[in-house]
């Protein structure tokens, strides 16, 4: 079990800002940015690769509605979903970071210490 599935559970308490039938956003714990939002799917699901399109679906209509709710709608948001270790998923359950409340800049990042192909 996840820490995610146990802040769905109320099991670890999270500040809320959306939930519906399928998914759950709450503030992130570290924010990255002045407002950053996890969207989460309420079924454990790994990661993107794990997922079907319909909880997709749900993730994306819940980010839309929290960045509505937040007022991010009308100056702009990034919405991020690392899949995987090396993409930076640090917790196994898929979630999506809204990022915003500021202007956000490019991120470009590319591992020195590897060579690409």
């Amino acid at each position: 079990m996840t820490v995610f599935t146990k802040i769905v559970n109320r099991e670890i308490a999270a500040n809320r800002v959306y939930e519906d039938e399928h998914t759950l956003a709450f503030h992130d714990s570290d924010p990255q940015t002045p407002i950053h939002i996890l969207v989460i799917p309420k079924k454990e699901v790994k990661d993107l690769q794990s997922c079907d399109g319909e909880t997709i679906g749900y993730l994306l209509a819940a980010a839309q509605s929290v960045a509505k709710k937040l007022k991010l709608d009308e100056s702009g948001y990034r919405v991020v979903i690392n899949n995987g270790r090396d993409a930076g998923q640090e917790i196994l359950h898929l979630h999506l970071h809204i990022l915003g409340g500021a202007k956000l800049g490019h991120i470009h990042h590319r591992d020195r210490t590897r060579k690409d192909s």
